[in-house]
């Protein structure tokens, strides 16, 4: 029998935990309030589900490549949440009219050089799905987009929540933009100690 609790208690917990995708999801909730926010959180849904597709396509030729390319993905991803993390913090917090950087485009391609959603997937599958439905495209295809969903509702929620304390943020602007930052920092640490 497939152990839903304890999948469905991984992808939770993992999706809930400070990402690029939340961190962003926030900051643009608390920049631009929720309804404006959202073409950004579609960008991730949508990003999110097309890796998480590939990465369960590829899954199986990934994990016997994995020692291979898992530094170098791991070096490329904390490098690009480090160059986050340094914009984040010199960002004044001012709402700014340009939204190029927060619309679906950046959101989808921020899903291609964000490390948490592979390492994500790739723990999924192996641990959890694999083992009962490695041979069913159409359930892999399922559990992938169901994986991609959970992690959309979980930057929903904290597009909501940088909405919903947009006045305490932008009274607080350079150290709301500094914790964001220190989190973006320790996301990139964490990914060389999972």
């Amino acid at each position: 029998m497939f152990p839903w609790f304890s999948f469905l208690t991984y992808a939770v917990i993992t999706s809930v935990t400070p990402g690029p995708n939340n961190i962003f999801s926030m900051a643009n909730g608390n920049r631009l309030g929720f309804r404006r926010a959202l073409p950004f959180n579609l960008g991730v849904w949508t990003g999110f589900s097309v890796v998480m597709l590939l990465c369960t396509a590829f899954c199986s030729f990934l994990s016997g490549l994995l020692p291979k390319i898992k530094l170098p993905m791991l070096l490329l991803g904390a490098a690009y949440m480090l160059y986050l993390a340094w914009h984040t913090f010199r960002s004044s917090g001012e709402l700014q009219q340009s939204e190029s950087k927060n619309g679906f485009v950046s959101g989808l391609l921020l899903q291609f050089v964000n490390p948490k959603i592979y390492i994500y997937c790739i723990v999924s599958m192996e641990a959890y799905i694999f083992p009962y439905y490695q041979q069913q495209p159409l359930v892999l295809a399922a559990f992938a987009l169901l994986l991609a969903f959970i992690g959309f509702l979980f930057t929903l929620l904290w597009s909501a929540f940088g909405s919903a304390f947009q006045r305490l943020f932008s009274h607080h602007a350079k150290v709301v933009n500094s914790i964001l930052a220190l989190l973006l920092v320790y996301c990139a640490i964490s990914l060389f100690f999972s």
